[in-house]
């Protein structure tokens, strides 16, 4: 006789560069996972995701998954910055790729409507990365289209396609949209003027079952009838949830990916400012959270050239690289955080190997984590989640540079899908589980001490407070 097959709850989680579908147990361990790149289709009418080739491959996945476990809960997880427009045939307009900078040619009207950071605490960023300019752009491009549509944050546009129900949930609005007043917790008086804080339709929590499965999803995957569909959450809330859900001390979650996110538990709103980017995310539960940002990811990619692949640097490669005295000075991408309006450069002499240069982005990437989370004031243990939580060199670099204070990180390659089950037992009324972390080894805290000093000394006098 056959095992029964384990119980799972299918994450769905649309990052910016990777798309994976996980199904993972109550402790938010994945069993199993299939992946691909999300690519941008770049025709006309602008640079959009292919929502239908996801779909399909959604709905494949879900019948692979299903034949191994017991899926009894799908939850979205997606990047931010990203809206659906849609009526009951579906899209009326294409979700639109955030790096599209056509948006910005109504800069002008935009601003003087749409910007109060002091409420909304949201930064003006580039292209589309707020997405507030993104609506405005196509209700000035597409009246038609626009004033028919019901606008849904890209998590619950995914919970739509299984179950058909239409619904919103705070974290995706509090993400930098100019859309959102954290404090107050309701729609900006922007959004309010605009006539969109009608156009979402329901408000439910990240957790919320929205329904179960459309016929035509049930038959294409063979889950159960009984599987149910939750609204879902941004994705650096989902890695932030994993923690929060237990703990009420502060904290800071460091997400790292195309985007390395640190949102810290318990710094005060006053420590942000606007032209460095940094920000209020919006928890699950309708929290503000002081939170910094910059493209990591991209930027590590950059400083290693086309040898990044899988590459893991060492303590010793960190060494390595303190001992040549190099440094990689911001910013190598320019779509957001606190040096995006500098341009990237190496100093000194990098040791001749692929593995040198992944250390010297790993320090990079370091340097720029200590000092976001030395911004927003980030007290108490320090959680790395996501791709560079498994980088010895970046870890270790961090833990010197913020000693005594802890840093921790999680064993799993990203914090998404634990946040996932989060909400999955927040749905059957049940606590999560604590999550798993680990102590990080700490580097050669001197040497990197006196690294940050160099580093800080090269940087414009505005950003180091001279």
């Amino acid at each position: 006789m056959s095992s029964p097959r384990p119980k799972a709850v299918a994450v769905f989680d649309v990052g910016k560069s990777n798309v994976r579908l996980s199904a993972v147990n109550d402790a938010g361990v994945a069993m199993a996972t299939l992946e691909r790149q999300n690519t941008v289709d770049n025709s006309p009418p602008y640079p959009h995701f292919d929502t239908d080739a996801l779909y399909a491959w959604l709905l494949e996945g879900l019948a692979t998954l299903a034949r191994d476990f017991r899926i009894h809960t799908v939850v979205p997880v997606t990047h931010g910055a990203c809206a659906a427009l849609v009526d009951s045939d579906g899209l009326v307009l294409p979700i639109m790729d955030y790096e599209f900078r056509g948006v910005c040619d109504i800069d002008a009207d935009y601003d003087a409507v749409a910007r109060d950071f002091a409420r909304t605490a949201s930064p003006k960023l580039p292209a589309g990365l707020n997405l507030g300019r993104q609506l405005f752009w196509q209700q000035r491009q597409y009246p038609p289209e626009f004033s028919r549509a019901t606008i849904l944050p890209y998590p619950q546009y995914w919970a739509s396609r299984l179950c058909g129900v239409r619904a919103w949930e705070p974290t995706s609005l509090g993400c930098h949209t100019d859309l959102w007043e954290p404090q107050s917790g309701d729609f900006s008086s922007f959004a309010k003027t605009m006539g969109w804080d009608a156009r979402f339709g329901r408000r439910v929590s990240a957790w919320t079952p929205l329904g179960s499965l459309l016929p035509e999803v049930a038959e294409r995957t063979g889950l159960s009838n009984e599987c149910l569909i939750l609204a879902g959450i941004h994705d650096s809330n989902a890695s932030y949830l994993a923690h929060r859900a237990t703990r009420e001390d502060p904290f800071c979650v460091v997400s790292t990916g195309t985007w390395i996110v640190m949102m810290a538990h318990g710094s005060p709103l006053e420590v942000l400012r606007e032209e460095f980017d940094t920000l209020a995310n919006v928890d699950a539960f309708s929290n503000p959270v002081p939170t910094a940002r910059f493209m990591g990811g991209r930027e590590y990619a950059a400083i290693c050239g086309g040898e990044v692949g899988a590459m893991q640097p060492s303590v010793g490669d960190l060494e390595t690289i303190l001992a040549s005295g190099a440094l990689a000075l911001p910013s190598f991408a320019d779509q957001g955080g606190p040096f995006r309006a500098l341009t990237g450069r190496i100093v000194g002499n990098v040791p001749d190997s692929a593995r040198n240069r992944a250390a010297l982005a790993a320090m990079y990437c370091a340097l720029m984590t200590d000092y976001c989370l030395t911004m927003i004031e980030a007290r108490g243990e320090i959680v790395l989640e996501g791709r560079l939580a498994s980088n010895d060199a970046f870890t270790s670099a961090l833990a010197a540079l913020r000693a005594p204070q802890p840093v921790f990180r999680s064993p799993d390659e990203t914090g998404t899908i634990r946040g996932a089950a989060a909400l999955s037992s927040l749905a059957r009324g049940k606590n999560p589980e604590p999550a798993k972390v680990e102590i990080c080894p700490v580097g050669p805290v001197e040497k990197m001490t006196a690294a940050r000093l160099r580093w800080w000394s090269l940087l414009p006098r505005r950003h180091t407070g001279g």
